[in-house]
């Protein structure tokens, strides 16, 4: 009989959330597969935990499954762990996961923290509803793309950034959404654990040029029935479209998507500024 892959979630900071279950296994089973194998190490020894592990980094999952996938079909099981949270989940192991079900080899979650969980249970925004987008792609464009298409859900968008990249993904995300309450969750369940609510043009003009350190998690209010631009910020966005070279029909519609305001109305507008 093949071995069971254990989907084992780490804690997102504070160590001690590690469960009782999640330490059993993890001394039990043959193999510990990690994201960074000196980063579990520290983990490990802090419950005197001597199972072998073995790396599976992004960058190198694809290639490094099948071994993993070997080890479990001759019978031995193994436990998947990344650097901080749950596997799979804006980390390392969804290759790995689907190959093993793919070679009928049963998966078993073993759940604990998750940082887009945490910081939606104590954001404030509804939490009824939610939609994770994981980490924004870096080409401005394709970022763009994929918040056009959630930006009419009603649902609280979910996202992960660095640090280094806070300040700009706020004010694009102000550019893109309008001014939404939103929140940015720092250094969740550590000791400089922070949470900050505004909305987006606030929070952009905040991280702009502060220095912000530990993984962030960015929480924006869904699309509601009285969320709508002001008519300054309609005009700048309309202004920057027009300067930028964007026809005001395409300007207009796409404006329309994302302001709570009609595309007739915009395009009137519009044709003000240009004259």
């Amino acid at each position: 009989m093949p071995g069971t892959l254990f989907v084992v979630a780490t804690p997102i900071g504070n160590l001690g959330d590690l469960s009782p279950r999640a330490i059993e296994l993890l001394k039990a089973v043959a193999l510990i597969a990690a994201e960074d194998t000196r980063h579990t190490r520290t983990l490990l020894d802090k419950f005197g935990i001597a199972t072998a592990t073995t790396s599976l980094p992004a960058f190198a999952e694809g290639e490094r499954a099948s071994s993993i996938i070997s080890k479990l079909e001759s019978g031995s099981d193994v436990a998947l762990v990344t650097d901080a949270g749950t596997p799979a989940i804006s980390d390392p192991g969804e290759k790995l996961v689907a190959e093993a079900i793919t070679a009928g080899v049963k998966v078993v979650p073993i759940p604990g923290p998750a940082a887009f969980v945490a910081a939606l249970s104590a954001g404030g925004l509804p939490t009824t509803r939610f939609h994770f987008l994981g980490f924004l792609p870096r080409q401005q464009s394709e970022a763009k793309a994929m918040i056009d298409e959630v930006a009419q859900l009603s649902a609280t968008l979910v996202l992960y950034e660095s640090p280094r990249r806070l300040g700009e993904t706020l004010k694009h995300l102000h550019q893109w959404l309008g001014p939404r309450r939103a929140v940015v969750a720092r250094e969740l369940t550590k000791l400089h654990e922070e949470f900050v609510r505004d909305t987006l043009d606030q929070l952009a003009t905040r991280y702009a040029t502060a220095e912000v350190l530990g993984e962030v998690v960015v929480l924006v209010e869904g699309r509601t029935g009285d969320t709508r631009w002001s008519e300054d910020e309609v005009k700048r966005a309309l202004q920057k479209g027009l300067e930028s070279g964007e026809r005001l029909k395409s300007l207009t519609t796409d404006l329309a998507k994302r302001s709570g305001w009609s595309s007739g109305d915009l395009y009137r507008i519009g044709l003000t500024l240009k004259d």
